[in-house]
């Protein structure tokens, strides 16, 4: 009967990332700098308030698009970035990939195409085509992972529905500079696009980074998706949110009932607790890491252009003479060191290095690596 199947779904791929890192944890010794999860734990206070929402009977049904003061949170703390988002245009979601996935759900008919700069996170194209929609890459790995006009006006085309902006990107923590954002707002604002905006880093930005979602007065096609997981350290919490115009609010939220019916009660006050810290702590951790990282692999010779948000480096190999998932299972296999090859982001040529991790599996890491390549 598998036969019988969804084929969109039958043909779509695991997550690299969950392979490589599958492999590494079956090897003893194995440096992980695979996986982008914070090494921190959730903050006290949101694990506390939790514990209070338990505790208080909060268990119950809440309503589709989200808890009623979760929301008007939400809405404020959305206010001070400068976007005006009013309750009734949020719908809290089972982190950023639900919320991705109503998007392209609720916007996409069969063949209708989105725009995905290169690199990008591997589940997009799996979420996009899942939808029926067609993932049309825009490479940026030419331009310093900047987008420019020419590639854009290339890839947009009459099937054109969205484009997905991620900035700070994943996998290689770049932000798109306000040269960038303007000059796809000016020729955006020509076309009826939807432009969603995956913006789950723009808390973990060690430079001033903005996102398009600067242009309010392209709100009625943008759609904004964020998550709890990356700057509150909540990724097993599996809490997020998406933020569009009203009407469309309305439609995404439709689909959410249909999908989940809602997002558990005592959740979203835990939620509600994470957007009163601050988390410029461990901010400032990433800050130390990404510059030690960094300074090690311009010690190994290998080209980098500097992230300036998230907790991601992606180096250049191209001069080593191999592809990128032959080097990375070399290193996994000889060096005993876990990185994702680029070929998973559609990023051939790069390997991408996550650096949430302890400064001692940083360093074990980077000198195992340093080793490796002295021995090619």
């Amino acid at each position: 009967m598998i036969n019988q199947m969804n084929p969109t779904l039958r043909a779509a791929q695991l997550s690299g990332i969950r392979v490589i890192t599958a492999m590494a944890q079956e090897i003893p010794d194995c440096v992980l700098l695979s996986i982008g999860e914070p090494d921190f734990d959730t903050p006290e206070i949101v694990r506390q308030a939790a514990k209070e929402a338990l505790d208080a009977g909060l268990t119950h049904y809440p309503p589709t698009p989200g808890v009623p003061a979760f929301l008007e949170a939400i809405s404020e703390f959305e206010r001070k970035k400068g976007y005006d988002y009013a309750p009734n245009e949020i719908v809290a979601t089972i982190g950023a990939t639900e919320g991705l996935s109503l998007v392209f759900r609720g916007i996409l008919n069969p063949g209708d195409e989105v725009i995905v700069p290169t690199p990008y996170f591997g589940m997009y194209r799996q979420i996009i085509e899942l939808a029926g929609g067609v993932m049309v890459p825009l490479d940026t790995a030419g331009d310093d992972f900047q987008i420019t006009r020419e590639k854009l006006l290339a890839a947009i085309s009459p099937k054109t529905k969205g484009i997905l902006l991620n900035s700070p990107n994943n996998p290689t923590g770049v932000c798109y500079h306000q040269e960038t954002l303007e000059m796809l707002k000016e020729e955006l604002e020509k076309r009826k696009i939807f432009v969603v905006c995956d913006d789950v880093y723009d808390q973990l930005v060690y430079t001033p980074c903005k996102s398009f979602a600067q242009f309010r007065e392209l709100k009625d096609r943008m759609i904004v998706v964020q998550s709890f997981s990356k700057p509150y350290a909540m990724t097993g919490w599996r809490l997020g949110y998406v933020m569009a115009d009203a009407p469309i609010a309305a439609e995404l939220s439709k689909l959410h009932l249909y999908t989940c019916t809602c997002i558990p009660s005592f959740i979203q006050y835990a939620g509600m607790q994470a957007l009163q810290y601050d988390p410029a702590e461990m901010v400032e951790t990433y800050r130390r890491r990404r510059d030690y990282v960094c300074s090690r692999i311009a010690g190994m010779g290998l080209e980098l252009v500097k992230p300036e948000g998230a907790f991601y480096c992606f180096p250049s190999i191209q001069k080593l003479g191999m592809d990128s998932e032959t080097f990375g299972m070399r290193l996994l296999k000889e060096a005993k060191v876990a990185v994702v090859p680029g070929k998973f982001f559609d990023g051939e040529g790069f390997v991408r290095i996550s650096y949430c991790y302890s400064d001692e599996g940083l360093e074990k890491g980077m000198d195992r690596m340093e080793r490796f390549l002295r021995s090619l």
